[in-house]
């Protein structure tokens, strides 16, 4: 009898511990409306926040997926929906156009820094650099980083300025760091 009551627990107990036990020795960060899980890549965590379906529809349409899934690591500045919002009527749509593909590619690799630079790797080069920092993107041109009172940010080369909103998403492929507007190169 006691195997029979055992071997049903048993299968519960590995079926839901697997999720359980990942969820409890897991540190996540909550993106979206969704927990970040710093065993996934970043596609596998990006596709699940609800404040980022324009920016994955986007690296989708560039063909960056398989990238972004690799082995990195890299370091994202993800824009959200409402960053994206924030751009002309009709950009994105533009953008997203097969025929704009190499524009849209050269946008989201501006967003992109070789390497897993978390908010206290980039306030101790921002420290070391009298007040701000400039690192190279993967698109090729760089970003500065200063701070602002307790914020983080981001200029890029047209003068724009983004906020680090949320910090450190930790992935298996790198880092995200959420931001509030479009960097544009």
């Amino acid at each position: 009898m006691k195997r029979i009551f055992l071997v049903p627990v048993l299968a519960v107990a590995l079926i839901a511990g697997n999720t359980t036990f990942t969820y409890a020795k897991e540190k996540t960060t909550m993106v979206g409306g969704a927990a970040m899980f710093p065993s996934k890549n970043i596609i596998e965590n990006a596709v699940n926040s609800k404040d980022h379906t324009t920016l994955v529809a986007a690296v989708k349409a560039a063909g960056l997926v398989e990238t972004l899934q690799g082995a990195g690591p890299f370091t994202v500045f993800a824009p959200t929906n409402e960053a994206f919002g924030k751009l002309p009527a009709g950009t994105v749509e533009t953008l997203v156009k097969p025929e704009n593909k190499t524009k849209l590619t050269t946008i989201l690799t501006y967003h992109v820094v070789a390497g897993k630079m978390d908010s206290k790797m980039l306030m101790e080069k921002i420290k070391a650099g009298g007040g701000k920092t400039m690192l190279k993107t993967v698109q090729g041109e760089e970003l500065t980083f200063m701070m602002s009172g307790k914020s983080l940010m981001i200029k890029d080369s047209k003068g724009g300025k983004a906020k680090v909103t949320i910090k450190d998403v930790y992935q298996k492929n790198g880092v995200i760091h959420v931001i509030d507007t479009v960097l544009m190169p």
